[in-house]
């Protein structure tokens, strides 16, 4: 009785049964014996037919745990003579994609592994946060060759740090269903050949790409022009004003060595206007009362300006309107907002075309925080091909119910 009740519980169907069940007191595990009906054939992977049992051999397999208690299965397992006259081993149907565990097993893992570090989940599973890694990578590397991406028109190209100082990684992802594609190692020209490839593999010709968003980067641009003939490359307005902010907080440094009254505002100007208190909203507004004098009020003017222009959809009207704000900048005597002018006079087009495309790094921005949290909290796994797994967990968007019924 107590065998098909494990029966029912653990879906083992035929020629598969229970054989027996044990609790070890001592060590506080549960052992569930699977054995198979004697007389059965198997069917093999590309080899046609079902072939007679040569031999067995035992194996065990981690499963989910019996209340508080560690479960193993205990299978005897057979291995079958094929018509050439090699021997296969059977694979249980409730064996796992990693050798000695069960498939609701690794469920559960993949479960976990996206919302708390690897040492966490090994705690709560009761394997090694190795283990785990090398679950979580299997499952991302079967995942990614079934990957179809035969429907992707637009991408969302940035790097982001994998470690201190200029050790980088670069992400593509699909910018419509905001799926992270690809991920390589640098932030170079070649980075985006490597990205190319990648979607070559998985049916998405670089010809069928139309839209692209990457920031200001030369490397990035000149990958994007070589590699992605048919991409229109954009320049989203948040990278465009964060060049135009530093460069108000550069004219603040520089002011406040002689105007005591700037130093306190730097968040401030920094600050969307509507999200101040009254009180911060009134040193601003003070302070911009004084632009004919204090050039650093004039800075956040400027600032202000190139951010209502960048709102504007109409493309014609925001190019005519970009061209007169850097004539204006350029005749201005705040220098490091000159260097903004220069930026937009640069790559205007890029610029332009956001009037249309709206299209954004922003959830790759947002990714990209997610990223560097998930990272501080896997230390020891700093390897690119960790890193790479861990992306993929966070934001792959894969389906890993393909590869195993029980995965969400």
């Amino acid at each position: 009785m107590h065998d098909k009740l494990f029966e029912a519980a653990l879906g083992i169907t035929q020629p598969w049964f229970v054989a027996g069940v044990r609790f070890d007191e001592a060590s506080k595990v549960l052992t569930v014996g699977i054995d198979f009906t004697a007389g059965s054939c198997f069917a093999v992977e590309a080899v046609a037919g079902e072939h007679p049992v040569h031999d067995t051999v035992t194996k065990v397999y981690r499963h989910l745990n019996f209340f508080q208690h560690e479960c193993v299965l205990q299978v005897r397992t057979p291995r079958v003579r094929l018509p050439d006259g090699r021997v296969a081993l059977i694979k249980p149907p409730f064996a796992g994609k990693l050798s000695g565990f069960t498939l609701l097993f690794e469920a559960l893992v993949l479960m976990l592994a996206p919302q708390m570090p690897f040492a966490a989940v090994a705690r709560i599973v009761g394997i090694s946060a190795y283990r785990v890694l090398a679950i979580c990578r299997r499952y991302v590397e079967l995942a990614l060759e079934a990957a179809d991406f035969s429907d992707v028109t637009a991408l969302a190209i940035d790097e982001t740090s994998r470690a201190k100082g200029h050790d980088y990684i670069t992400l593509a992802a699909d910018a419509q269903k905001r799926r992270v594609l690809a991920v390589t190692e640098g932030r170079d020209a070649k980075t985006i050949t490597t990205i190319a490839g990648e979607l070559a593999k998985h049916g998405c010709p670089p010809e069928q790409i139309d839209s692209v968003s990457i920031d200001m980067s030369p490397a990035f641009i000149k990958g994007c022009t070589d590699e992605l003939p048919n991409a229109r490359i954009t320049f989203d307005k948040f990278h465009v004003v964060w060049h135009a902010n530093a460069a108000v907080d550069k004219m603040r440094r520089i002011e406040q060595r002689s105007d005591k009254s700037l130093k306190g505002l730097r968040w401030s100007l920094l600050k969307d206007r509507a999200s101040l208190n009254p009180e911060a909203a009134a040193d601003l507004d003070a302070l911009v009362a004084r632009m004919t004098t204090v050039r650093t009020a004039r800075a956040w003017v400027y600032k202000e300006r190139l951010r209502e222009i960048l709102e504007r959809k109409q493309i014609n009207v925001v190019r005519s309107m970009l061209e007169h704000w850097c004539t204006c900048v350029m005749r201005s005597k705040v220098e490091p907002m000159k260097d903004v002018a220069a930026l937009v006079r640069r790559h205007l087009e890029g610029i332009v075309a956001w009037a249309q495309t709206r299209q954004t790094n922003g959830f790759l921005e947002a990714l990209n925080g997610l990223f560097q949290a998930a990272k501080r909290r896997a230390r020891g796994f700093a390897t690119f091909n960790t890193i790479k797994v861990v992306v993929f967990l966070i934001a792959g968007k894969l389906d890993f119910h393909a590869v195993n019924p029980h995965a969400r």
